[in-house]
Parts: C-alpha cells; sequence; structure tokens
C-alpha cells in the first residue's frame, strides 16, 4: 500500500497545483460568497433560496472539479511519459491506478471541505449561527461528496481507453442522464402498465449507470415539507451503493488497464 499512497499524495499536490481546478474553485466560492445578494431576487423566503443556491454551487462546481481533475489524469501520463518511469519501479499498474483515484478523491475533499466551510461562514454571517441547522445542511455536501467520488471513479473508468475530450462527454452524460433520468428510468422498470421489453431496458439502464440521483438530498435539508424516512438508514444505504459502484469501476479499469499497451 507504500506505492498506492505514495501515488496518491503526489497525485494531490499536482492536483492543487492546477491551475485550471483552482479558477473553478475560486469561481464556485464567489458565487458562494456574493449568493446572499443574488437571494433578494427570489419572491420565495429568502432562507430557502439561499440554503438551495450555495448547495446547488457547491454541487456544480464540485461536479465540475471532479470531472476535469480525472480526465486527464491517465492521458497526461502516458503523453509525458512519467508512467514509463513509475511503472519501472516495484509499483503494478493496479496500484498505479488506484493511487491515482485516491488522490483525486483527496484532492476533491479538500476543495469540496473549503466550499462547505464558505458555506458555514456565509449562511452563519447572513443568517446567524445555529448549529442544528448548520449540521443539517453540511450533510448536503457530505453525500455530494461520495456522489463526486463516483463521478470521479466514473472518469477514471473510461479514462483508461478513450481521449480526455472524449471522456469529459461521457462522464458528463452519465452524470446528467444519472442525475436526471435514471429516477425516471427506476420508475418506469417499475410500472405494471410499461411494456416487457422497455422494462427490461430501463433495468439494463438502472443496473449500468450509476443512480446519481440518490445523492441529490438538497430538497429535504432545505424544504420542511419533503422529509426522507429513516434518514441514517437511507444514507447508509447510497454510501454503501457508492461504494459498490466505485469498486466495480476501479476493477474494470484495472482489468482494461493491465490489457493495454503504454
Amino acid at each position: 500500500m507504500r506505492a498506492v499512497w505514495a501515488i496518491a499524495s503526489t497525485t494531490v499536490g499536482e492536483a492543487i497545483r492546477r491551475k485550471v481546478l483552482l479558477i473553478i474553485l475560486l469561481i464556485g466560492v464567489i458565487f458562494m460568497v456574493v449568493a446572499p445578494g443574488l437571494g433578494v431576487l427570489s419572491a420565495r423566503q429568502e432562507t430557502t433560496v439561499l440554503q438551495g443556491m450555495m448547495l446547488g454551487i457547491i454541487q456544480l462546481t464540485s461536479a465540475v472539479i471532479a470531472i476535469v481533475l480525472t480526465v486527464y489524469m491517465i492521458p497526461n501520463e502516458i503523453e509525458r511519459r512519467t508512467i514509463y518511469t513509475i511503472l519501472s519501479k516495484p509499483v503494478q499498474r493496479w496500484q498505479f491506478l488506484v493511487g491515482k483515484y485516491l488522490g483525486a478523491v483527496l484532492a476533491l475533499g479538500l476543495m469540496m471541505s473549503l466550499m462547505t466551510a464558505v458555506l458555514v461562514f456565509v449562511y452563519s454571517l447572513q443568517q446567524g449561527f445555529d448549529p442544528q441547522t448548520i449540521g443539517r445542511l453540511v450533510q448536503g455536501p457530505a453525500m455530494f461528496f461520495i456522489q463526486m467520488s463516483l463521478l470521479a471513479a466514473v472518469a477514471i473508468f473510461f479514462s483508461t481507453f478513450v481521449s480526455p475530450l472524449v471522456n469529459f462527454f461521457l462522464a458528463g452524460g452519465a452524470y446528467l442522464v444519472g442525475t436526471l433520468f435514471n429516477p425516471f428510468f427506476d420508475t418506469l422498470a417499475k410500472s405494471q402498465s410499461t411494456p416487457q421489453v422497455a422494462k427490461v431496458a430501463a433495468q439494463v439502464v438502472n443496473v449500468l449507470l450509476p443512480n446519481f440521483a440518490n445523492y441529490n438530498v438538497q430538497n429535504p435539508l432545505i424544504n420542511p415539507g419533503s422529509t426522507i424516512s429513516n434518514p441514517s438508514t437511507y444514507y447508509l444505504m447510497t454510501t454503501a451503493y457508492g461504494l459498490v459502484y466505485i469498486v466495480a469501476l476501479l476493477v474494470a479499469g484495472m482489468i482494461i488497464f493491465e490489457r493495454r499497451e503504454v
């Protein structure tokens, strides 16, 4: 595991030094800082608007960072030929892949932690510090972190056999479909009136495509009329769901990467 952690720590350092990621992070932080001023533009309750807007900014910024951070990782190492130096040492390909993924997740966690700290600071400054409300709000970024870790695993998997540009659209498309349309496919698969062919197709999509919508918990967090029954069980199950998909994607990526000529 020493080799894995060495690669992971190097990846974190590289991610922090990448200007494009820092610019994306800075833009997200700036939007969060000015969010209280934008909230007054809405006729809805100001607190609800502020919470929804800030959680939305964290989720969108994190998704962009997760994709941009991971799509170039392996192709850049191959293009710069640094992968040959790494693999010439006692480092297996699976260790390289896992190290890269863990480094990406750690870097993503650092950036999301910063945005969460800004959320707590700005919200407390605007609405006053309420530990119960703050504790409820930070559940959103915590679930988003699992969601983005899953998205990073998708992008890492694709990066083992496609170019960064293609990977950007594949990973982004998988995230959009898994966020916007997965609930529709789930309903289609469970409906009694759905034709059998369509039901089977919907079930296949549900199995192959990660359900990113599971982690969109912002509505129950900011809307008192919408709640999650047994939140602890739900969070535990969705976390386990994400971990299973992450492991499956990494294993599939290892198999492809082992057979690839670099």
